[in-house]
This record gives C-alpha cells, sequence and structure tokens, in this order.
C-alpha cells in the first residue's frame, strides 16, 4: 500500500522564475542582436484588462519598430540584469532558493538566428550566469526559447512557420546542450507552448499579415508542429551529448470552468479544455489525438506533417510538463467559439485591473486533472504569482501583504495537490525581482519580493527594495512550505 504524504517532499525545489527577455536588458551589448521582444513598444495608454495580443504586428509595422528612435520599448532594457546578475542572486541565496529559472537569449547566440557558429561573448556570460547560480546553491533551470526569436528569422523566414527555422534552432540547442553540459540539469525547450494567438509573435515568431486572415489558424498550427518537431530533434540529440540533461515541455495553464450546468456549457468547456491538453498529447504521448486532428479537419487545416515528423514525436516525448498559473475564465456556449484561451470572467473571483481573477483552488484543480491525464509525469511550477501596483513608503519599506494572500492560498492549495497525489516537483514563484511585465510592457505591474526603483519608461536609480514577501517566502522555504 502507497504511503500517505503529509506535505511537500524533502528535495522540493522552491525558487523563483524570470525571462532573459524581460530582465537582462543589455540589447545591443557584446553582439546581441534583436529579437522579437525588443519591438514591444510601451503605450501608456492601453487597457490593461484587454490585452488580446502581445507584441508583433505587421511585417511594415516591424520594420518601421526596428527604425524607431523615439518610441520607448522597455524590454531591450530590463532591470539591466546583464550587469547586475550577481548582486541580484544574492537576494534568492538570502531568501534560501533551491532553483532559479531563467532563459538564454537566442539571439545573444545567434544574432540573426542563421549564422554557422555563436557568439562567443553571449555564450561568456551565460557561462559566467549559470556559474553564479550554481555558486549560490540554486539549481539552474534553462528555457531554450522564451519569446526571444532572433528579429531576422521572423522578417527573412516567417518564423517557425518556415520549417527551415527547425533546423537553426536545433543548432542553437545542440551548442547550449554541449556548453552548458553538466551544470544544466533541466531544460524547458520552448516557454508556454500553447500560448497562442496570444503570443504567437514572441512564440512562434508569426507576424499579422504572413498570410490571409483565413489562413492564420492553419499556419499558427504548422508553427506548432514545427516546434514540436524542433523539440523532439533536440531531445533526441540531447540522449547523446548529455544523457544526464532533463528535457520538459511547458504550457500556461488555460483550464475553463463552464459557464452554468446545462450540457452545451459542460461539453463545449470539455472540448475547449481538451484542446489545450492537445499540446502536452503531442510531446508527452508522442502523437496527435484524433480529437485534435478532427478539430483541423473541421476547419479545413492542412498541415505539413511527415513520416520521419511522426517517428520523432513518438520516439522523443519529453520528461517532465512545467506549467505557468495564474487565473481561470468560465466558457459561456453562447458567447464563446473554440478559439484558444477564449473565455468570459468569473463572476465569483475578484476582478483586478488586468482582469487576472485569483483562484488559488483553480490551481489545484488543474494539478489534479494534469496529474490524472499524465500519471507518472513530473509537474513543475514554472510561474505563479501577483502582478500588482506597489507603494514604497518613506522609510524604504513595502507593504504587500496582498502578494503574499495570494502565494500563501496558492502554496496551501498547492500542498494539498501534492498531498492528493500530485507529482509536483518545484514551486518557482514569478518573477522573483520586479522585471518588464511581458504582456504590457510595463514596471508598474510588479511581481518580485525585491522592488526595483524604475518606472514604466525606465526612469529611476534601479535600487533594490527588500518588500514584506521577501521574508515571508524566505520563511516559507525555510519550514519547506509547513508554514505559510
Amino acid at each position: 500500500m502507497k504511503n500517505l504524504r503529509k506535505g511537500f517532499p524533502e528535495n522540493f525545489l522552491w525558487g523563483g522564475a524570470v525571462a532573459a527577455c524581460q530582465i537582462e536588458g543589455a540589447y545591443d551589448v557584446d553582439g546581441r542582436g534583436l529579437s522579437t521582444s525588443d519591438i514591444h513598444l510601451y503605450d501608456k495608454n492601453q487597457d490593461r484588462a484587454h490585452i488580446e495580443k502581445e507584441g508583433g504586428g505587421t511585417l511594415k509595422g516591424i520594420q518601421n519598430a526596428i527604425a524607431d528612435k523615439e518610441g520607448y520599448y522597455p524590454k531591450r532594457y530590463g532591470i539591466d540584469f546583464y550587469h547586475t546578475y550577481k548582486d541580484d542572486l544574492k537576494y534568492f541565496e538570502e531568501m534560501g532558493f533551491k532553483a532559479f529559472r531563467t532563459s538564454i537569449s537566442w539571439s545573444r547566440i545567434f544574432p540573426q538566428g542563421n549564422e554557422e557558429e555563436p557568439n562567443e561573448a553571449g555564450l561568456k556570460f551565460y557561462d559566467n550566469l549559470i556559474d553564479e547560480i550554481i555558486a549560490d546553491g540554486m539549481e539552474p533551470v534553462i528555457t531554450m526559447s522564451h519569446y526571444d526569436i532572433p528579429l531576422y528569422l521572423v522578417t527573412e523566414y516567417g518564423g517557425f512557420g518556415n520549417k527551415k527555422v527547425i533546423d537553426f534552432f536545433v543548432r542553437y540547442a545542440k551548442v547550449l546542450l554541449n556548453r552548458f553540459k553538466g551544470r544544466v540539469k533541466y531544460w524547458i525547450v520552448c516557454n508556454q507552448v500553447n500560448l497562442v494567438p496570444n503570443v504567437q509573435f514572441g512564440s512562434l515568431g508569426i507576424y499579422d499579415d504572413q498570410v490571409a486572415p483565413e489562413k492564420m489558424e492553419e499556419l499558427m498550427y504548422q508553427a506548432v508542429h514545427n516546434q514540436f518537431v524542433a523539440c523532439a530533434k533536440i531531445k533526441e540529440m540531447a540522449k547523446d551529448i548529455d544523457p544526464d540533461a532533463i528535457l520538459g515541455t511547458m504550457i500556461a495553464d488555460g483550464t475553463l470552468y463552464p459557464a452554468t450546468c446545462k450540457p452545451e456549457d459542460i461539453v463545449m468547456t470539455m472540448k475547449k479544455n481538451r484542446m489545450q491538453y492537445f499540446f502536452t498529447d503531442v510531446q508527452l504521448r508522442g502523437e496527435y489525438p484524433l480529437y485534435a486532428l478532427q478539430y483541423f479537419q473541421d476547419r479545413n487545416i492542412h498541415l505539413d506533417i511527415t513520416d520521419e515528423d511522426e517517428r520523432l514525436l513518438k520516439e522523443n516525448t519529453l520528461e517532465f510538463l512545467a506549467i505557468s498559473y495564474y487565473y481561470t475564465r468560465i466558457c459561456d456556449s453562447t458567447k464563446n467559439s473554440m478559439k484558444p484561451f477564449e473565455g468570459e470572467q468569473n463572476p465569483y473571483l475578484e476582478p483586478t485591473p488586468w482582469e487576472w481573477r485569483a483562484d488559488p483552488l483553480g490551481l489545484y484543480n488543474s494539478l489534479s486533472q494534469l496529474t490524472d491525464r499524465y500519471e507518472g509525469i513530473p509537474l513543475m511550477i514554472a510561474e505563479n504569482g501577483l502582478g500588482a501596483i506597489d507603494k514604497v513608503e518613506e522609510d524604504g519599506s513595502i507593504h504587500d501583504e496582498y502578494r503574499i494572500d495570494y502565494l500563501r492560498k496558492h502554496v496551501e492549495q498547492l500542498k494539498k495537490a501534492i498531498i492528493d497525489g500530485a507529482n509536483v516537483f518545484a514551486y518557482l514563484s514569478w518573477g522573483p525581482i520586479d522585471i518588464v511585465s511581458s504582456s504590457t510592457a510595463e514596471m508598474s505591474k510588479r511581481y518580485g519580493y525585491v522592488y526595483v526603483d524604475l518606472d514604466d519608461f525606465g526612469k529611476g536609480s534601479g535600487k533594490r527594495l527588500k518588500k514584506d514577501s521577501f521574508y515571508w517566502y524566505k520563511h516559507v522555504i525555510e519550514t519547506n512550505g509547513e508554514e505559510l
């Protein structure tokens, strides 16, 4: 008989997560090329609650952004982690982090993406960064592609919509696996592979007028397929380069609830949730499920899937599933379509300025569903956190009890999920230090335990300040989640 669980396992990986494109800055330093994140313009008049897409635009718009000398593009500057990483990592060491997730900027290694040889200066930076993470007592969790596709591969090739980009990505991954062998155990190949069409530009390198509107969904899923194939090729390659490396996939949790108990709402919700599982079904089970193939046929979507593609997917499934979890929505069959992530706000949850309505119970629900579906597959919480507007008091203190409350309730549900059988081995909260927001490109949306004195236009001292949540999370880690 199995032993019952009382809480978090002894070796549980507590930590935090960031992305190179939101934290590093130094966009024009040491040979780095422009990436998809570098043209995300900050708009002070944006409607925070209704961000439909993140960055991108038409090809002409992208070219104009490259040439623009007037607008402010915050992700080019981040919080200057490229130069401050040693000091910033010390905060996480003080908190007792067991793991730290970040990404490698593809355009820092291959500035255009299609070069034969990598940029040594970029590799040297990550040598130093990874060594520092390890020296500070943390397990590095590294994402290979996190909304950081070399912009040249977008404008000249059409991103992952072009099969040629598969080989460029595999070449890049080969360099990483060889260079960091023995130092990086956990690799997330592609960040949030399912977050389309919201982030199809950053994730897939697809721009708005790449094809006619009626063909965009087909292109999107073809690009996703090409990404699947690239991941499988990388997994196959990793077996020889570094057999100890553990490669995983990652999704943004999009689990919906039915708006009512009306059968139409329940069945549509099931179908929409299943199309979110489609991504992980392919990468963890090794083949396209029939429901997805039927979805494509019903919509006249024709994908170029070769026999070799199918072999690669079948023989090179990934080894863990990372998820980001922030909020939930509901599905109303009278209002919603099968469009990914389309849903209504839940009236039982409290609104926020960004309309990411917190739902701690939803984390328990999601982890339980994933555990049942992928029995035996280790799960990682790769992102979870509260973006909020923080106030610095006259004495420099920041009383972010709202963040503590959010995190406490989610960690409580995580613990319950683990006790009930969820195979979760890591909790990496987003993002442990204030960084540029992915969705809105602003600094005002702060997640960190450490405050960074920069405003939405990059003005400020850059000084770091500990928030109340810093000490709270430190204690959580010290007690292995027993005292919240």
